[in-house]
């Protein structure tokens, strides 16, 4: 078959523009990602879903709410029962603790999500030690009635050790990578797997120790469920199925964690608007007024 001139020259023009248009596509797609996206989930495109109504300022919204209720019976709720675990004043306490259950797992799911896409690691380190020691008052006055309680630590030490622990395991995988090209590089699969199962597991167990020694809030158990999460965290759902199923050793009552599994089954990967530091403040402000309120009823002599 004989290709004229003309037709040979329509082919090249029709591969020119095909191949201008996906240059073109492609310029724009960048641009559109550089300017509205946030950063794409580390969790891999096989788990979000775009069409999934929820970003991570609604995640926290839940996380927070499903808190304030959980605080609400720890701290009022408690004090009106005076001891007793009878009357429908105490199932309405156990059911606010069980819907309480639900907001640590989002927390820690979002405390790895902002491991992989802070731009500083040690910003994010700064903030959570800030907001630690700016809580363990409100926290101390709210759940214990009095400024000082060496016993107990609030939640924000168990992140901030949870994420140590996660940068120290980032830090020395750069360390093993380098290792497995370098001097390591005869070394069998097997002998390396072992080599870092050993040195993740010193870190981890160092990270426990240490909340436990701090007394914080979900204590070493806490600590475990974070680096559970960050090691699984290429399957988010079994991950934050381990996570809840290891707060199990703290409680029976953490069953009612798995309740966390649907709103991060629906995240899509996005950020969300959010005001910078609300969800941070939340935290100390709201034990603070819980405090109050525990004040007022004391004067009312309920």
């Amino acid at each position: 078959m004989i290709i004229s001139s003309k037709d040979r020259d329509n082919k090249e023009s029709e591969e020119l523009n095909k191949t201008l248009s996906e240059k073109l596509f492609h310029n724009l797609c960048q641009v559109n990602l550089q300017r509205f996206a946030w950063h794409p989930p580390f969790y891999g495109g096989n788990f979000t879903d775009p069409a999934n109504p929820f970003p991570a300022s609604v995640l926290k919204w839940i996380a927070v709410l499903t808190m304030l209720i959980d605080h609400i019976g720890a701290s009022s709720l408690l004090y009106l029962l005076h001891g007793t675990k009878e009357g429908s004043l105490y199932r309405i306490y156990d059911i606010l603790r069980d819907i309480g259950r639900i907001a640590f797992p989002i927390y820690i799911f979002l405390l790895i999500e902002g491991i992989e896409h802070t731009r500083s690691k040690a910003k994010y380190l700064l903030r959570l030690g800030i907001f630690a020691l700016l809580s363990e008052v409100p926290f101390d006055l709210a759940f214990f009635r009095k400024p000082f309680h060496w016993e107990n630590q609030n939640v924000f030490f168990t992140l901030l050790i949870g994420m140590l622990v996660i940068c120290a395991i980032k830090s020395f995988e750069k360390e093993l990578d380098t290792l497995r090209k370098g001097a390591g590089k005869n070394m069998s699969p097997r002998t390396f797997g072992i080599y870092r199962f050993i040195l993740y597991t010193m870190l981890i167990v160092l990270g426990c120790c240490v909340a436990a020694l701090l007394c914080t809030d979900y204590s070493f158990v806490g600590v475990l469920a974070i680096c559970v999460a960050y090691l699984f965290r290429r399957n988010p759902l079994e991950a934050a199925a381990l996570c809840c199923l290891t707060l199990l050793l703290s409680s029976p009552r953490e069953f009612f964690a798995l309740g966390s599994l649907i709103p991060i089954s629906l995240y899509n990967g996005k950020r969300g608007r959010q005001p910078k530091y609300f969800f941070y403040a939340f935290y100390p402000v709201h034990l603070f007024l819980l405090w109050c309120v525990y004040l007022l009823l004391k004067q009312q002599g309920l």
